[in-house]
């Protein structure tokens, strides 16, 4: 196999999705010297079947707003790979979701959900429509027209979505409502779900805090503590909220937040009562993080992103392709030592070069935002066995899962002068687990 003919391949076969084709490229480049050392997977054509998604459900929603008009939207379930476990993926509400983009979210979900070492395949799902500015009506209507037309594609040992950018708590309740009017089953069918129907504690909190725990187990590589270390993040919302809320109770300092308006900058750094503040802000009124700034007088830049301020860590948790090139070599110029990533794919290929050129540490968010599927993967256990687990219990279950993610990482990616690259060591270990099952199961 060589990495270059295959990515020329599928461009051939689909232009214009640039944001998958991205995704391909990085995993594709790190594992081509592995998968030639197996004759076994070229012969079975494994490269090609494990690019290409086994489906892609396309459909239209129809909905009704507030004023009585008629409106429509796309809805999509890109259905990658389910050698090891059923589909498993968030579903993502936001006006830039494209076919390419779902096909790139669930490329990755499928590596990511092997590096959990939980039995769950890779997909991801959405729509174009947006719940910024909607009613709660308005987000209940849709949520039900958009399940109406999914929930046949979906189970609980068939396809378990969850929430992503755009669907949270509420929405996954609005969808799981309509599911369980038209199955008439109440299963663990969706993850994420609230608390008082089948929603396991730390699932909020699950991907923030396990971008922390795998940034300790890097920082532990090189003998660093957290702790006193001044932190850049980017975004507000549930990805970003927890991993500031992990890491002030660590003890480091969290400077910035943003949104897609803007970012702040506190020098003071944002403590326990800011941040409380800014989950309020989010979460109930569904404001701008331009009112932080305002509320405690502190830098507000529109438009802007984060990563020119002076930090040693870096976590990237908004959007992907959120840090170019551009901003790595400020990063590292301001004397960044480490960025673990919160968001799906939030560096370019440039800022990932950056990164390794210079030699910090590097996590890729298949490896390092595995926390949130892997307490989804744990929801699902509860579920099956009609269980609700502690807090306790699952916070520990995350952190060792994290710890063994990073386990494997260190396996596939140790340099020989001891550091690791985690790109690679990440996009080995998910490959061989999924290329093994797949060549045991045949030619399906």
């Amino acid at each position: 196999m060589k990495a270059a003919e295959v990515l020329d391949n599928l461009k051939l076969r689909f232009p214009g999705e640039k944001e998958y084709h991205q995704a391909v490229q990085e995993v594709l480049e790190s594992i081509e010297d592995v998968y030639n050392e197996h004759p076994e997977f070229e012969k079975a054509n494994l490269i090609e079947r494990l690019c290409i998604p086994d489906r892609i459900v396309s459909f239209r929603v129809t909905w009704v707003d507030d004023s009585g008009a008629v409106r429509t939207n796309m809805g999509y379930r890109v259905q990658h790979n389910n050698a090891i476990g059923p589909y498993k993926g968030g579903i993502r509400f936001h006006a830039s979701v494209t076919p390419s983009i779902l096909k790139f979210l669930a490329f990755e979900q499928t590596f990511k959900n092997s590096l959990t070492t939980l039995p769950m395949g890779g997909a991801k799902g959405g729509s174009d429509f947006s719940p910024r500015g909607k009613s709660n009506a308005e987000v209940m209507r849709f949520c039900q027209a958009f399940m109406l037309e999914l929930w046949r594609q979906i189970g609980p040992d068939t396809d378990v979505p969850a929430g992503d950018i755009g669907v949270g708590g509420r929405e996954v309740g609005y969808m799981y409502g309509m599911y369980k009017k038209l199955t008439r089953e109440h299963t663990g069918t969706l993850t994420g779900k609230g608390l008082d129907f089948g929603g396991s504690l730390i699932r909020p909190e699950a991907t923030g805090y396990g971008n922390v725990y795998f940034l300790l187990e890097m920082l532990k590589t090189r003998g660093i503590e957290l702790r006193g270390k001044t932190v850049a993040v980017s975004g507000s919302g549930n990805v970003a909220q927890y991993t500031v809320e992990k890491l002030i109770e660590l003890g480091a300092k969290v400077v910035t937040m943003s949104d897609s308006d803007g970012y702040i900058y506190d020098p003071d750094g944002i403590d326990r009562a800011k941040l409380d503040y800014i989950m309020e802000l989010k979460n109930l009124y569904r404001g701008r993080i331009r009112e932080y700034a305002e509320q405690y007088g502190v830098k507000y830049v529109p438009g802007g992103r984060p990563w020119g301020e002076k930090c040693d860590i870096a976590m990237p948790s908004a959007t992907q392709n959120e840090l170019t090139g551009d901003d790595a070599r400020q990063l590292l110029a301001n004397g960044c030592i480490a960025v673990s990533e919160g968001a799906n794919m939030p560096s370019t290929p440039e800022a990932i070069d950056a990164f390794q050129e210079a030699g910090i540490l590097y996590a890729p968010g298949k490896a390092a935002n595995a926390g949130g599927v892997s307490v989804s993967g744990l929801e699902m256990t509860q579920n099956a066995q009609k269980l609700s687990w502690t807090a306790e219990e699952v916070d520990r279950r995350l952190h060792q899962i994290m710890e063994n993610i990073h386990t494997q990482c260190a396996k596939y990616g140790m340099r020989p002068d001891g550091s690791i690259d985690y790109v690679k060591g990440a996009n080995v270990a998910g490959f061989m687990k999924v290329a093994q099952a797949m060549m045991a199961q045949g030619l399906v």
